[in-house]
């Protein structure tokens, strides 16, 4: 649960932060749960306040990943109840360097339901993760709370836009472009209402028809292109070029960190997000995601399911190690993960460094492990030691690694 007792005060001495961009050595004292200074001079510890102080040496300080795709009730179902995946615990996001989440529901948008997801939103925030998360699902009519998208996102606070509506993709509702545009009209006003992300999350499948829906939206209408957030955009190469032409237009376009195999029509999270930051298209509006909790499925010819994956959060910090085994710049790559879905969501104290920024931090050791997190200033991993958990999560014992294996 979260901590009922004040944390105290931490004053962080010589981190290199990436805020995302790089900005050298400083000194950030934190308290609240937000970053309360930071300088490159040194910052005394108020007298008579409980400050614990810790050098990091140099080690690289990052905000925490924003994980804008995960199936916080569980994911699955296409081959039979029995595939239907368990909701992922609070370790499984902190331990992966994920501070925050947007929950939704995907292909089983039947059995799981709006009311779930918000319910497993809510626990996730008590247990001290940023969360929020998209009503409707793969279908229409959309799943609801309050019986329409826009009420949704007006009233219920997790709530900040409709997704994930599935496209091209044979479990798809079919969906017709004017019932395209009657979703993103009802969901961008009632972002305007809110001060709310407002925005359509498209899951693409891998027909043909790639993201036509999308481009004659745009022709067709008057709706702003952010309004349109297409994913899961690297699971075909024709796909990802589709995908970049919409992001010259306005759209923010989500890479999904899935395996790919040798040889496969896809492209990996990572060399997705190189060829992207090589090509003309804005760099604000890239942004990656796990599938966390969801399932990762293969059909065969007829439709049916082949075999299947589950994804992890912990396949956004593997990227950006890849990233950067391959030679790229770290503020270069960072706010795919970070400020660019902070952004495009409308949360404005996540995804960076800043004084008054949310204490959602993480620190990488020479090696590019992941040392420290740092969660609304409470500890979460300490020099790669877990020290806190979801409640029904035992701490590890000495002879488990953390991810409870032996």
């Amino acid at each position: 649960m979260a901590p009922s007792n004040p944390q105290p005060m931490i004053l962080l001495r010589n981190a290199e932060v990436f805020a995302p961009q790089a900005i050298g050595r400083q000194n950030l004292l934190i308290g609240g749960g937000r970053v309360l200074g930071m300088s490159t001079a040194a910052i005394d510890s108020p007298l008579g306040i409980d400050v614990e102080e810790v050098d990091l040496h140099g080690q690289r300080l990052l905000p925490g990943f924003i994980d804008g795709h995960v199936h916080v009730t569980g994911g699955g179902g296409e081959g039979g109840f029995a595939t239907r995946i368990s909701p992922l615990p609070l370790s499984r996001y902190t331990h992966g360097g994920v501070t925050s989440v947007i929950g939704l529901l995907g292909t089983d948008d039947c059995a799981r339901s709006t009311r779930e997801l918000v319910a497993n939103l809510l626990a996730l925030r008590e247990q001290g993760l940023g969360a929020w998360g998209y009503c409707g699902g793969y279908h229409l009519p959309p799943t609801t709370l309050t019986g329409s998208v826009r009420g949704d996102i007006a009233f219920i606070d997790p709530l900040i836009g409709v997704g994930e509506l599935a496209i091209s993709d044979h479990r798809s509702s079919q969906p017709t472009l004017d019932e395209l545009l009657r979703i993103a009209s009802e969901a961008h006003v009632a972002g305007l209402m809110s001060g709310k992300a407002g925005i359509v999350h498209l899951h693409l499948g891998d027909g043909e028809r790639g993201l036509d829906l999308v481009r004659r939206a745009l022709a067709q209408s008057e709706i702003p292109a952010r309004v349109f957030n297409p994913t899961h955009i690297n699971r075909r190469r024709a796909l990802f070029d589709e995908a970049l032409e919409l992001a010259t237009q306005g759209c923010h376009v989500d890479i999904t960190a899935f395996p790919v195999e040798d040889g496969e029509d896809a492209w990996s999270a990572a060399d997705a997000l190189q060829r992207y930051l090589d090509s003309a298209a804005p760099k604000q509006r890239i942004t990656i995601s796990s599938d966390a909790g969801g399932c990762l499925p293969c059909f065969d010819s007829e439709g049916q399911l082949s075999h299947m994956d589950v994804g992890t959060p912990g396949a956004l910090l593997a990227t950006l190690v890849e990233l950067l085994d391959h030679g790229l710049l770290l503020d270069q790559v960072l706010p795919a993960f970070t400020s660019n879905v902070a952004a495009l969501l409308r949360l404005p104290r996540k995804g960076v460094i800043e004084v008054g920024g949310d204490a959602d931090l993480l620190v990488l050791d020479d090696a590019n492990g992941l040392s420290d997190v740092l969660l609304g200033g409470d500890w979460h991993l300490r020099e790669g030691k877990s020290l806190r958990r979801g409640v029904f999560e035992p701490l590890p014992s000495p002879t488990h690694s953390q991810d409870g294996s032996h």
